[in-house]
């Protein structure tokens, strides 16, 4: 391990590699201060760009864009009352209040102070289970990454406000995964004779169509600037310090918040919203003065933004050891590590630590540089948001389709990308959950392949599943979930009878 960490120390202090983190770090706090755009957005921009770099050098690009996205998206949440990504909703709710009183400034240098330091909780848990989880995926074989790939989408439909919507989702997005040849059974499907789909549908056009492109057709039929309050509004941005020193005299509330994110994190498929909103309420609950919540209290900023960006070191847990992607963001971060052929899977671990240790590296720095870069440049950074959707939308969809089309020079990527920017736009409209839809593909052929391998292995009898140890503590897992929110309902409705 030390000389791992040594070994990416020394890349990461390679003139070319700090310029790819800080890219990544300024494109991260644009994505993220944009409402509606987020990291996963710049990512599925970036990541056909990365093709002909060093698959660390990628990497760090990326490390730097999720390490500062989630810090980005706070600024107009707390400016503006638009969370720049879904998980900065909860920082509305004390971090607007706080703009209106003229303290903006305040609850900036808080959600950035608490961001960094959830951050480096995250990477400091993924440090101590990586060794760890060298040992624990021995213990996983095709059942149990069955069981685990079923996990992860039961979890999203779960977490999901409406889950006949996930459902329909994720049984969409399995489909999508299905199309193309069979490696287990050598025919084709759902290919409708069309050679572009004999390898199935491309991860990368499907992703940069689902949130680039999907994202500026929403900006289109809405017009004006991304923006909706006035300039007069945004109020006095001074006063970043005293938010600094704000984290630090409320502990209990940045640990707790940053414990939470990572906790939840490690749960495929859940995200940062729940995780945002989970270590909110647990603030408020907590607290012996709960009044001023709602109203500008300043632990309610601090919360969800340690949660925020502490799950990313908690998704990266099951996405480096078992393939399966914590949240949308980890599952196009699985697309840069299959592009550079890099196979999430115990060899990784074992092969690549070192390039791992490159990631963990610069998440952490990532988290720092944005805060100093937000405590610095939020009154320039937010005039962003007032850019006309005259010049942003065909500057975002040049790009996007440019980067479509660089991945492997195909036209068909093109027309791929646009087909699922529609399908997209059209989820955005019904409130379908796009994360479900990019997980369960990205799943589908897990599933499908630990399925046969399974079945083969106990030879048709499916019992097997619950003769593999590891396989059963799973499936109860998945019982229990299933059979949490079902419990909750009859204690409401009990309740509610008794009133």
């Amino acid at each position: 391990m030390l000389d791992s960490f040594m070994t990416a120390t020394l890349y990461l202090a390679d003139g070319v590699t700090l310029m790819y983190l800080m890219l990544g770090v300024l494109v991260g706090l644009l994505f993220g201060i944009i409402p509606g755009l987020g990291g996963a957005t710049a990512i599925a921009l970036l990541l056909p760009l990365t093709f002909g770099m060093e698959p660390e050098q990628a990497i760090t690009l990326m490390g730097g864009i999720m390490g500062s996205s989630a810090i980005g998206g706070s600024v107009t949440a707390i400016l503006l009352n638009a969370p720049g990504t879904a998980p900065n909703a909860a920082t509305c709710f004390d971090g607007y209040p706080l703009t209106r009183q003229g303290k903006a400034g305040l609850a900036i240098g808080a959600a950035a102070t608490a961001s960094s330091v959830g951050g480096i909780i995250g990477v400091v848990v993924l440090v101590a289970v990586l060794p760890m989880a060298k040992s624990l995926v021995l213990l996983f074989g095709p059942p149990a990454f069955f069981m685990l790939a079923v996990l992860g989408l039961v979890s999203l439909t779960i977490s999901n406000n409406n889950m006949l919507r996930g459902l329909i989702a994720a049984a969409f997005g399995l489909f999508i995964g299905f199309v193309g040849y069979d490696d287990m059974g050598g025919a084709l499907r759902f290919t409708a004779g069309v050679d572009y789909l004999w390898d199935g549908i491309k991860l990368v056009p499907a992703l940069i169509g689902l949130f680039a492109i999907a994202e500026m057709m929403r900006l289109m039929v809405e017009g004006g600037s991304i923006s909706k309050v006035d300039r007069s509004e945004l109020g006095d941005v001074k006063g970043v310090g005293e938010g600094f020193r704000a984290v630090f005299k409320h502990p209990k509330t940045v640990f707790s918040g940053s414990f939470i994110g990572t906790l939840v994190g490690i749960v495929p498929g859940v995200g940062g919203t729940v995780a945002s909103f989970l270590s909110y309420s647990f603030a408020v609950q907590s607290s012996r003065d709960s009044s001023q919540f709602g109203k500008g209290d300043i632990r309610g900023v601090i919360a969800p933004e340690a949660a925020n960006n502490a799950k990313d070191g908690g998704s990266l847990i099951p996405t480096l050891a078992f393939g399966i992607p914590g949240s949308a963001e980890m599952a196009l971060f699985l697309g840069v590590l299959v592009l550079h052929g890099m196979q999430p899977g115990p060899l990784l671990l074992i092969e690549r630590e070192w390039s791992l240790l490159v990631l963990i590296i610069a998440l952490l720095l990532a988290t720092i540089a944005s805060a100093c870069v937000i405590a610095v440049a939020t009154k320039y950074l937010i005039k962003i948001t007032f850019i006309d959707s005259s010049i942003l939308i065909p500057t975002v969809l040049g790009v996007a389709l440019v980067g479509a089309y660089a991945l492997e020079g195909s036209m068909g990527d093109v027309v791929m990308a646009a087909m699922f920017g529609v399908i997209g736009y059209v989820m955005i409209r019904l409130d379908y959950p796009r994360i479900t839809l990019v997980i369960a593909i990205v799943l589908g052929g897990m599933m499908e392949r630990n399925f046969i391998q399974s079945m083969l292995m106990f030879r048709s009898d499916w019992t097997g599943f619950f003769r593999d140890t590891t396989s059963l503590v799973i499936f109860i897992i998945i019982a229990v979930a299933l059979a949490l929110p079902v419990l909750g309902r009859i204690k409401r409705g009990m309740r509610n009878a008794n009133a």
